[in-house]
Order: C-alpha cells, then sequence, then structure tokens
C-alpha cells in the first residue's frame, strides 16, 4: 500500500490499515455493487456512474491484491473477466453494513441540530 501505515509498540495498527485498505472515493461503492453478485468491470462502469476506467481497473486491482476481490478470467473471445468477493470481502459488508446504521445515527443527529 502507498499510505505510510501507523505503527504503534511495533505492530502495525489493525484500524488503519483496514482503512488504508478501503480508502479511494470508488473502493466503497464497488464493494456495494459486487456485494449483488458477481460483476465484469463494465457493470461497475454503469452502475457507479462517474468512475474513470483507468482509476476502477487501479481499485479492482489494489482490491484483488488486499483480498478482497477475487478475479476470474475465462479464457474466450471477445475476453471476458468477472470480479466477485472472497470470504474476507463478505467480512467487509458485514463491517459496511454497521457502518451504514452509524450513518444514519449520524445524520439524524445532524439533521437534529439543524432545526434547533
Amino acid at each position: 500500500m502507498k499510505n505510510k501505515i501507523q505503527i504503534i509498540n511495533d505492530k502495525i495498527c489493525p484500524l488503519e490499515f483496514a482503512v488504508n485498505a478501503i480508502s479511494g472515493k470508488w473502493k466503497i461503492p464497488i464493494v456495494w455493487q459486487i456485494n449483488e453478485g458477481k460483476k465484469r468491470p463494465s457493470e461497475f462502469l454503469k452502475g457507479i456512474g462517474k468512475v474513470d476506467r483507468r482509476v476502477l481497473n487501479q481499485h479492482l486491482k489494489e482490491m484483488e491484491q488486499t483480498g478482497i476481490l477475487t478475479k476470474i478470467s475465462y479464457p474466450e473471445l471477445p475476453p471476458r473477466v468477472e470480479y466477485s468477493l472472497t470470504p474476507l470481502g463478505e467480512e467487509l459488508v458485514k463491517s459496511l453494513w454497521l457502518l451504514n446504521d452509524w450513518g444514519k445515527l449520524l445524520l439524524d443527529k445532524n439533521n437534529e441540530s439543524e432545526r434547533s
């Protein structure tokens, strides 16, 4: 990973390591999209919006290297590639749902303070 990882007591901080693994503008949307099932790169481009193909490919490659996604290449013409979540990626989805719930609480609190 390109980002510097904080070391605490000669150990890598797990939280910072995890956040670095999913940092990047499009990684969370990629995980949400792929949670619905296997996806081809063109499906990500349609489902995510303004993501650039080059950036998408870079994020997919990084997430594959991290162990969040698996890539299957089919030996056919034209070439076909599909991505799916690994068991580690499925665990990430569980954590993201918890973060989503926390985000709802945060939004509610923010809306309450704006009304006051």
